[in-house]
């Protein structure tokens, strides 16, 4: 076989390495488009997407700002009616303490007596007293000036022979004032109730358990009222009381002594209905302090009750003068218009009869030649000029109420040319 040259062969890839080349270069020159066109289509989603997030970064933080304004608004006033609503709650429950007495008052009631004299009789050697202080832990009075009280007396009184055959006895009140004076007293009787011997046996056969045990005694409580419509003085406080018992046999287990007040007006209503009221009146201290803040608002913002606006308005409606005076203002103005747009118009006639003059001196022979039909022309029309002076000289006023217009301005005072003749 025939050896080939190696240039032979080196001839032969040329071609092949043109074409490779070729290829390589159009996949590169494709590559590169379609970078361009992707890049370019990103750019101009980039520029199309940019003013939407903008848009859309701007309303987000404004609408973020609007909330965290309303929500410090919505705090601010949660804690302002909270504060009013603590205060109402206060405010009643100062005005219920202060206003309201003591509703009842209860204190036992020891007896004492002498005994110097003979031990022999079962009798007392003097009647039974007792010393009942109205002031409460030393201080503050138990009953209120000018309120009403029931006073009465408990006693529990054994169902003896002693006190069976005692019959009626006597119990004495006598109130007085911090000096000692007495300025109240009263005294009333009183017994054990009567009961029959079958009445007597019955019941100690049937509470016969109980009365071995000790739960139960042979005993009646009785009530004895004092006084039933007591009034204290303010100028004469009552502080305390002495109880006598005028008898020197009776026996008592015990005694206690009670005052209850009785309410009318107001003070039934907060005793006997303490919810109802207690609702009325935190409502109502709530509606009065509410009013007070917002007056004090619209005093701190605007000045006054009314915006300034609205006040102006009212108090120009209401006042003749100050009316007159804006009138007075608005016509010097319009006076100041009107002699505005009169040297605006001077003006303009003087560039127009320059303008005419120049005219004239091109146009000189041809106004020569028409000088004798012109007087005849403007002979009539001369009075009616004079007559439209005197007009304008004698009507200021009329042009202060109704100003004039450009255009009329400059007809009446052009100068053609046959004015300067």
């Amino acid at each position: 076989m025939e050896e080939t040259h190696p240039l032979m062969h080196q001839g032969r890839d040329l071609p092949l390495r043109q074409r490779s080349t070729g290829i390589q270069g159009a996949t590169t020159v494709q590559n590169g488009t379609r970078r361009r066109s992707v890049s370019s289509g990103s750019e101009t989603l980039g520029g199309a997407m940019g003013p939407l997030l903008h848009w859309l970064h701007d309303v987000a933080a404004v609408t973020l700002l609007k909330a965290r304004r309303t929500l410090l608004q919505a705090a601010i006033l949660f804690c302002v009616l909270v504060l009013l609503l603590w205060v109402s709650i206060f405010l009643y429950g100062s005005f219920y303490y202060s206003y309201m007495p003591t509703v009842s008052f209860s204190t036992p009631v020891h007896f004492f007596y002498t005994a110097d004299c003979d031990t022999s009789e079962t009798r007392l050697c003097s009647f039974p007293t007792a010393n009942i202080s109205f002031m409460k832990n030393g201080r503050d009075q138990v009953m209120a000036n000018g309120q009403p009280y029931r006073i009465s007396l408990e006693l529990e009184m054994p169902e003896s022979p002693v006190n069976e055959e005692l019959g009626m006895f006597m119990v004495k009140m006598s109130c007085y004032t911090k000096g000692g004076m007495t300025v109240s007293s009263v005294g009333r009787s009183t017994m054990l109730h009567y009961r029959s011997k079958l009445l007597q046996t019955m019941s100690t056969l049937v509470f016969a358990p109980l009365l071995v045990t000790g739960m139960a005694e042979q005993k009646q409580l009785i009530e004895v009222e004092l006084f039933s419509d007591f009034k204290t003085n303010a100028y004469q406080p009552t502080i305390g009381a002495v109880i006598e018992i005028h008898s020197k046999q009776v026996q008592i287990y015990s005694s206690q002594l009670r005052i209850h007040a009785y309410f009318t007006g107001i003070r039934y209503v907060l005793y006997n209905f303490p919810l109802t009221s207690a609702v009325i009146g935190v409502a109502t201290n709530f509606a009065f302090l509410s009013v007070i803040v917002l007056f004090s608002y619209l005093q701190f913002i605007w000045g006054g009750l009314w915006p300034p606006d609205q006040v102006r308005v009212r108090v120009m409606m209401g006042d003749d003068t100050r009316i007159q005076q804006r009138r007075e203002e608005v016509r010097k103005r319009m006076e100041r218009e009107n002699s505005q747009k009169e040297l605006n118009s001077s003006k303009v006639t003087g560039s127009v009869s320059e303008s005419s003059d120049f005219q004239e001196t091109g146009t000189g022979t041809e106004l020569s030649k028409n000088a004798s039909v012109i007087p005849d022309s403007l002979g009539p029309d001369v009075p009616d000029s004079k007559e439209e002076e005197s007009h304008e000289s004698d009507g200021p006023e009329v042009e202060e109420n109704s100003p004039p217009q450009l255009g009329e301005t400059v007809l009446r005072q052009r100068p053609g040319p046959w004015m300067s003749l």
